[in-house]
């Protein structure tokens, strides 16, 4: 696992409309409620999870996926930024709409994910931003996956949705 130097990145890496989506944001945390870490590149351990999250080895939470796209969307209800390493979301992916219908297979790079359900927007929100961006993200958080094939998660990956 590599650190990256911050989320400056991530509007950088933005695709142009219509663009093939791509990881924009990986980041990771040691154990629950502590701070997210973002990292240039992370081992998807197939049926386990990230290598040094806090959900590796749970039984069929092992990866959250969220869209840049659907962030923004959210960001401007609120009328302010949203960054991502702030929606306790593992992967960022620069663009595209997340089925979030179970069984629904994503492809990142050499790593494959099953979609398990939608996620739900994490409360520790609330002490960032307050309940109402919580409430924004709603059907806009991202997907809960299972790693059904494993292997190094990079930024700049490119996704099949």
């Amino acid at each position: 696992m590599r650190d990256e130097p911050g989320d400056e990145a991530t509007s950088a890496a933005k695709s142009a409309p219509g663009a093939e989506p791509v990881v924009v944001a990986i980041h990771v945390a040691k154990g629950r409620r502590l701070p997210m870490r973002a990292v240039a590149s992370v081992q998807a351990e197939a049926g386990k999870g990230l290598v040094g999250d806090r959900y590796h080895g749970s039984r069929v939470r092992h990866v959250t996926v969220q869209s840049l796209e659907e962030l923004e969307e959210a960001a401007r209800l609120h009328d302010r930024t949203i960054d991502p390493g702030k929606t306790r979301r593992n992967v960022t992916l620069s663009t595209g709409r997340l089925t979030r219908t179970p069984g629904h297979i994503i492809r990142i790079g050499e790593v494959e994910l099953e979609v398990v359900r939608d996620a739900a927007p994490c409360k520790l929100l609330d002490d960032a931003f307050g309940r109402d961006v919580r409430l924004a993200l709603a059907r806009r958080a991202g997907v809960v996956c299972r790693i059904t094939s494993g292997g190094a998660l990079c930024v700049g990956d490119r996704a099949e949705l």
